[in-house]
């Protein structure tokens, strides 16, 4: 009889055990897919099935919202900002910085359309399609303020990324590590990477847990994998000497 017991309570431990182990492969793999960390589901359909919540949203109908919007102009003349026919214009002949005013935080889907106008305008010229995100001053974490002038957010922590730069030669991203130090870690030099004239871009900027990943027109151009990853800051665009057009701007929060 004691053997039978003994028996019969080592098979139940067994199972209880295989259990345990399923129960946690199962809650592993769901932690997984949250980071997107699941190797077997292309990062593209992890972030389109991802559920996702509208936090904000703004089609540029109305003179720009400065509760929302702060504009940071080079000091040069010949520059301005404005919404113009449903669309936000940078129209600058140097740097400038629109941010988004609200600070983002956790997983978040950041997505517009902007264009590089090139016609008869005083600025016009294909060049810096630029934007920074998850933007934070290690000095002031109240706000952001600077200049327009490139150099000046150098002190910042943000990620970036320079499409078109340098006269429409270079792609480029960066993540800035709030101490002047500017690490590159992807470019791009090939045409299919930099910029045609008055080409629509839609743009799609996701970050969730370690994945940082950009999306131009359905095109992976960014797919990151940062161990040390920014969770919170500011988005802005940002761009200089040229005329942008931007417009059907949303932040979705990924759940």
């Amino acid at each position: 009889m004691m053997t039978h017991l003994s028996l019969w309570s080592a098979i139940r431990l067994h199972r209880l055990r295989a259990m345990g182990k399923n129960v946690q492969s199962m809650l592993l793999s769901a932690a997984m897919l949250v980071c997107g960390a699941v190797t077997n589901i292309s990062p593209v359909n992890a972030q389109l099935k991802a559920k996702q919540r509208l936090v904000y949203s703004d089609n540029f109908s109305k003179d720009l919202d400065t509760s929302k919007w702060q504009v940071e102009i080079a000091p040069v003349g010949n520059s301005s900002v404005y919404t113009r026919k449903g669309r936000l214009v940078l129209d600058t002949k140097g740097g400038v910085t629109v941010w988004f005013k609200h600070q983002l935080t956790g997983n978040n889907r950041i997505e517009f359309t902007r264009t590089v106008l090139v016609d008869t305008g005083i600025n016009d010229r294909l060049s810096d399609l630029n934007m920074f995100w998850m933007a934070t001053d290690p000095r002031n974490d109240r706000e952001i303020r600077r200049d327009g002038v490139l150099e000046s957010y150098d002190s910042l922590r943000l990620y970036y990324l320079g499409m078109g730069g340098n006269s429409n030669s270079t792609t480029r991203f960066r993540k800035y590590e709030g101490n002047g130090q500017r690490t590159l870690l992807q470019e791009y030099t090939n045409r299919e990477h930099l910029l045609e004239p008055n080409k629509q871009y839609h743009v799609v900027i996701s970050v969730k847990c370690k994945q940082i990943q950009v999306i131009v027109n359905g095109k992976m151009i960014v797919d990151y994998t940062d161990e040390k990853p920014l969770r919170s800051g500011y988005f802005g665009f940002r761009s200089t000497k040229s005329r942008q057009a931007i417009d059907n701007f949303k932040v979705h929060h990924l759940r």
